[in-house]
């Protein structure tokens, strides 16, 4: 499968190519700009590859939980992409990317994907170590995502050490990587292995934006 992977939903901005046989990965700290980077990025991704975008059977993007805004700039370039090209394009979990980066360190276990997201929560979501999904992803304080732990789960992203102090002294559970950004590699992983979309992707919002439209600025609607 010629694969080209998208992710801006953090303050990264990475991009992957591969085709079976070569493997081309870039990534850059962005912050917000994503709209700015992303399709230089992809442009260049492809040209390393030897590729058109013609050539790809597939694209696939990081839905989220994550940065609002760029989850949007991600999802509308695949989108854009695939329908231009008409491939599909396929929407991957940003905590289900963090589990699978999980398991290629350390080994096939049961991850807790667990992400800083501001206002005092988390989220987090559980995977088998089939890399099916346990528990669904969530919005949730340190406390509600620590009684999730069992005996073989490991823990993974930028939220583990807010997990690790909500639990009792005695539970040491391992933890994998404190990454606050997917692995695009393990991003690739899983979208070769996805089965195919029925319907084009979708943000994954687990909460309402912080910005909200102010009240005295709306205008009827007549």
């Amino acid at each position: 499968m010629r694969l080209l992977a998208i992710d801006t939903s953090s303050e990264a901005c990475a991009v992957g190519v591969v085709d079976g046989v070569r493997a081309v990965m870039r990534s850059e700290t962005v912050g917000r700009g994503h709209a700015e980077r992303l399709m230089g990025m992809i442009e260049a991704a492809l040209r390393e590859a030897d590729l058109k975008p013609a050539d790809l059977d597939c694209i696939a993007v990081t839905v989220g939980p994550g940065s609002f805004t760029g989850l949007r700039v991600g999802i509308a370039a695949a989108r854009g992409l695939a329908l231009a090209i008409g491939r599909p394009a396929v929407g991957i979990g940003t905590l289900a990317i963090h589990a699978e980066a999980a398991r290629a360190t350390a080994g096939s276990q049961s991850v807790l994907a667990v992400l800083a997201a501001g206002r005092g929560e988390l989220y987090g979501a559980v995977y088998a170590a089939d890399g099916s999904e346990r528990e669904a992803p969530r919005a949730a304080t340190a406390q509600v995502l620590a009684a999730l732990v069992g005996p073989g789960i490991v823990i993974a992203g930028s939220g583990a050490d807010l997990v690790l102090a909500a639990l009792p002294m005695d539970m040491k559970p391992v933890v994998a990587h404190r990454s606050a950004s997917p692995d695009i590699g393990a991003l690739c992983r899983l979208a070769v292995l996805a089965p195919s979309p029925v319907a084009p992707p979708k943000p994954l919002y687990l909460r309402l934006p912080d910005a909200k439209p102010q009240d005295g600025a709306r205008i009827a609607r007549r």
